[in-house]
């Protein structure tokens, strides 16, 4: 039962700081939500394994989660609704600082180090290794809601994508023995979306000053 209470209450910690983090300037990410993570994950002394030799194993399986990914954001590009998506969102400014800062540390690191590292080791010990991922999946899910409603998103299909997502990112790390694995995977996801949607407005002269 302890542990279980130790889980619900890493979630909605989780939750909360979901709802706080948009609020925090920009000019400060992406140190609060790196901090974050790496707090949590030493707290609950997750293991990591981003040092050899996991590492390597988390990078094979990382890069083999991230290469259909990139292919499907490519062949994404060429159906007219999605490109027209594209050009239509809102992209953060200046790109630079979003693709090589914001991106990898303040989300793919800050949401992986939280969620698979600090909340996937608290719930495998509340629920075993399937009700774990689950419940690390839903939490995910859920914490994408301030997202959704910020930009008008489906916040039903927000859960539903990214809760699947969350689970295949810790399907990854419990593979692999390596955080590594899900940051590849979840890299390429935002990498590669990020970069689609700048190639369109740039093409299409959509894109934001």
């Amino acid at each position: 039962m302890r542990e279980k209470l130790r889980a619900v209450a890493l979630a909605a910690t989780l939750l909360g700081w979901s709802v706080a983090a948009p609020r925090v300037p920009a000019r400060w990410n992406p140190l609060p939500h790196a901090a974050f993570g790496a707090a949590l994950a030493a707290l609950c002394r997750a293991p990591l394994g981003i040092a050899p030799p996991p590492l390597w194993t988390g990078l094979r399986w990382g890069a083999t989660a991230a290469a259909p990914v990139l292919l499907g954001v490519a062949a994404g590009t060429a159906i007219p609704r999605v490109r027209a998506g594209m050009a239509a969102r809102q992209l953060p400014a200046p790109a630079r600082r979003w693709l090589l800062l914001r991106i990898p540390v303040g989300t793919v690191w800050s949401e992986e180090a939280a969620y698979r590292g600090a909340l996937g080791t608290v719930a495998e010990k509340a629920f075993g290794t399937a009700g774990g991922q689950l419940f690390t999946a839903a939490t995910f899910g859920l914490s994408h809601v301030p997202d959704a409603r910020a930009t008008g998103e489906s916040v039903s299909g927000t859960v539903l994508v990214t809760g699947a997502a969350g689970w295949l990112f810790g399907w990854l790390y419990t593979r692999s023995g390596s955080l590594a694995a899900p940051m590849l995977a979840h890299l390429a996801v935002n990498e590669a979306g990020a970069l689609a949607a700048l190639a369109v407005q740039r093409r299409t002269g959509t894109q934001s000053a």
